[in-house]
């Protein structure tokens, strides 16, 4: 423990006083108002209209994982028998009723925006999304030879009869429940059409007028039902809980155990039903018997039903329309050799205004091009299908390096790629290993080991709050360090021995590492806060996460307050923590900036003045960081590094810069506008236009 740091078992009685009950916000709706601080950008006329389609695409897709994430969980809980109320105070049936309520004003909205604002907006700037009615006759006419080409090949009507019992409808899948009728008899039957998830969602009748797929499909009904009178057809959607469940401690195998149950996981239990509002009272209750969901999981909405696929829209090439495009700065001059610049000093990089190819990526391609590289170690969460990284890790492996690949199989909705990569990885002739048991492996972490031209061995190490994607490193705000400095090339070497080995090793110098020292690091320094100003000195805590959920953190931070430490948060999503609350946290203020860029990266900031200890890396404030997965914090050094650092956080939590802020209530209200109207500081545009930090050296 460093010095200075009070243990959190030594704080007094006085520290211990009980807290209020409901002094934790619902997370459930703290998550859906992060989405509704993205539906608000889609609404957001100053925000470039391609922009704003783009938002509402994401809007969509969040509110999907939503439910198949969160609201299964809770349906999971209640099939097992777990009742017991929420830390809001909620049981979890009362929850999964107000949270419906919530997540249908929400949807409801978001297709409001979709129809009354960004489609006439659209077809201003001439771009069209129309209806099959709207059509012209030559229109018609090429999308009924599109049809006949290549969607009606694709497609599977499935009738049900005696014979033919109700299809399975897998999760996310659009589909027209169609109700046909019998000529010769008058008997009436239903039938299932699915929209093929692989031809475009909107389909190009010009380079500026789209249609949806399924206005296309339900034109050409009596093709797929040749003979029988089409009676009405509806589209309608389903939402399946798709988390995963594999019991590590009984498993031989877990690479072939998730693979099992990734083919579970289609078939996982309905937890929403969309339709659209047009939809007949028959059709719905047919559809209800059939999927068993209740009431507040049906979601009447306009058509057309799912907006995910707007994405093809928001990437039409209209300059004028999207945001400006930038080139980001190079960390490292090209001509320089990177370890020759890292045995000098540390380079701290901030994605996406530092180029993360010239950066991380060349970082890696150039240990795997180096005769006096050994070996490159490196954790693997998330990566892009094309990887450059993964290409340089294979050409190591080739050229004879030793090459370790910590592969986390179990990362959520990406199980299918990592098993792939975790294959050819292991193909190449990598060491593949997936972690330690019963945990996930979150921290961003790569080594190298170099022998130097004197003979020693050197290690170079990377440290990062983000995956090593470079395709989401354009998109996410991401923080790393690049650095030889040999304290972190010693930890770092620990860490790995624990994630490859069988080791129980937690006492690091430079790192803070989940679940050994993470949680009672925090904890430490928080309490040293709380000190200082009792005892008249300065203190102060500012936290960067994309999440505050844990409950002993919170707490602590609440004693914090109470004991009259200034402290910030700045979240992007998720905090379940009651700012502005007299005698509770009136100390704390909670900000949260969306825009251009996915904030993503963490930085924990502990005192004041000119040298605050500061700490970068992969871990939110969720039991599951701390307690569930490995993860890793790594101390700033370099004073201009900290110098940056504490300015990025002056910048976020200024009243001229552009956020929401969240109330004692939970809910956020945003500041944009400044006393006149003008517009407030765009933290991401800002940064574009300045990147001044760069110049200096650590």
């Amino acid at each position: 423990m460093s010095a200075g740091i009070v243990h959190p078992e030594e704080a007094g009685e006085a520290d211990r006083t009980p807290l209020p009950a409901d002094r934790f916000l619902n997370r459930e709706e703290s998550w859906l108002r992060f989405n509704q601080r993205v539906l608000e950008l889609a609404e957001d006329p100053a925000v470039p209209l391609l922009e704003r389609v783009r938002f509402l695409a994401i809007f969509a897709s969040n509110l999907d994982e939503f439910f198949r994430v969160r609201v299964a969980g809770l349906k999971r809980r209640m099939a097992t028998g777990l009742l017991l109320r929420t830390k809001s105070g909620l049981k979890p049936r009362e929850e999964l009723v107000r949270i419906a309520a919530f997540a249908d004003e929400l949807a409801r909205r978001h297709a409001a925006c979709f129809h009354e604002r960004i489609l006439p907006a659209l077809a201003a700037e001439g771009i069209e999304i129309v209806r099959w009615d709207d059509l012209s006759r030559d229109e018609r006419t090429e999308l009924r030879r599109l049809f006949r080409d290549r969607i009606r090949p694709v497609l599977t009507p499935l009738a049900v009869d005696p014979a033919h019992p109700f299809p399975y409808i897998s999760g996310l899948s659009l589909n027209l429940a169609v109700t046909v009728r019998n000529p010769a008899n008058g008997h009436t039957v239903f039938a299932r059409v699915k929209v093929p998830s692989q031809l475009p969602r909107f389909v190009s009748v010009s380079p500026t007028r789209f249609v949806p797929l399924e206005d296309v499909i339900a034109a050409h009904l009596g093709q797929l039902f040749k003979g029988m009178e089409i009676v009405s057809h509806d589209v309608f959607r389903v939402t399946r809980n798709e988390d995963l469940e594999v019991d590590e401690d009984v498993t031989e195998n877990l690479m072939q155990a998730l693979e099992r149950e990734l083919l579970k996981r289609r078939f996982g239990p309905p937890v929403r039903l969309e339709v659209e509002d047009t939809i007949s009272r028959e059709v719905l209750d047919l559809l209800v018997a059939e999927l068993g969901v209740a009431e507040h999981e049906i979601y009447r909405l306009p058509a057309p039903l799912d907006l995910t696929g707007l994405h093809a829209i928001a990437d039409l090439d209209r300059g004028e329309l999207s945001y400006r495009p930038f080139v980001p700065a190079e960390a490292v001059h090209a001509e320089d050799d990177i370890f020759a610049v890292l045995r000098e000093r540390d380079v701290l990089l901030h994605h996406p205004y530092d180029s993360f190819a010239t950066s991380v990526q060349r970082f890696i391609e150039q240990a795997a091009a180096d005769p006096d590289v050994l070996a490159i170690k490196q954790t693997l969460y998330r990566t892009s299908g094309d990887s450059p990284i993964v290409d340089a890790l294979i050409d190591a492996a080739e050229a004879g390096k030793q090459v370790v690949v910590v592969v986390e199989i179990k990362a959520r909705f990406d199980e299918h790629a990592n098993i792939s990569w975790a294959r050819k990885l292991e193909k190449a002739g990598c060491h593949v290993v997936y972690g330690v048991v019963g945990l996930k492996t979150h921290c961003k972490l790569a080594l190298v080991v170099r022998q130097e031209a004197s003979g020693e061995l050197r290690t170079y190490c990377h440290i990062g709050t983000g995956n090593y994607n470079p395709k989401t490193a354009r998109q996410y705000e991401d923080l790393g360090l690049l650095t030889a400095d040999p304290l972190v090339g010693e930890d770092v070497t620990d860490l790995f021995i624990h994630l490859t080995g069988y080791s129980n090793h937690s006492a690091y110098r430079r790192l803070l590492v989940a679940p050994h020292s993470l949680r009672s690091g925090l904890l430490a320094r928080i309490e040293r806060e709380i000190a200082h100003v009792k005892a008249g000195r300065p203190g102060r805590i500012r936290i960067k996460v994309n999440a505050i959920v844990d409950e002993q953190i919170i707490d602590a931070l609440y004693r914090a307050s109470q004991a009259g430490v200034p402290i910030d948060l700045w979240v992007r999503g998720i905090c379940a923590l009651r700012p502005g609350i007299p005698g509770l946290s009136e100390t704390i203020r909670v900000r949260s900036i969306l825009g251009r860029f996915l904030e993503h990266s963490r930085i924990y900031e502990f005192g004041g003045g000119r040298r605050p200890e500061i700490w970068i890396g992969s871990a939110d404030l969720m039991r599951r960081n701390i307690d569930r997965r490995v993860e890793a914090l790594v101390r700033v050094s370099s004073p201009q590094h900290r110098a940056y650092l504490s300015h990025l956080l002056d910048l976020a939590m200024s009243d001229t810069t552009a956020s929401w802020w969240l109330n004692p209530d939970g809910t956020w209200t945003r500041h944009h506008r400044g006393e006149n109207g003008e517009p407030l500081v765009d933290l991401h545009h800002h940064l574009i236009a300045t990147r001044r930090w760069r110049s200096v050296d650590a």
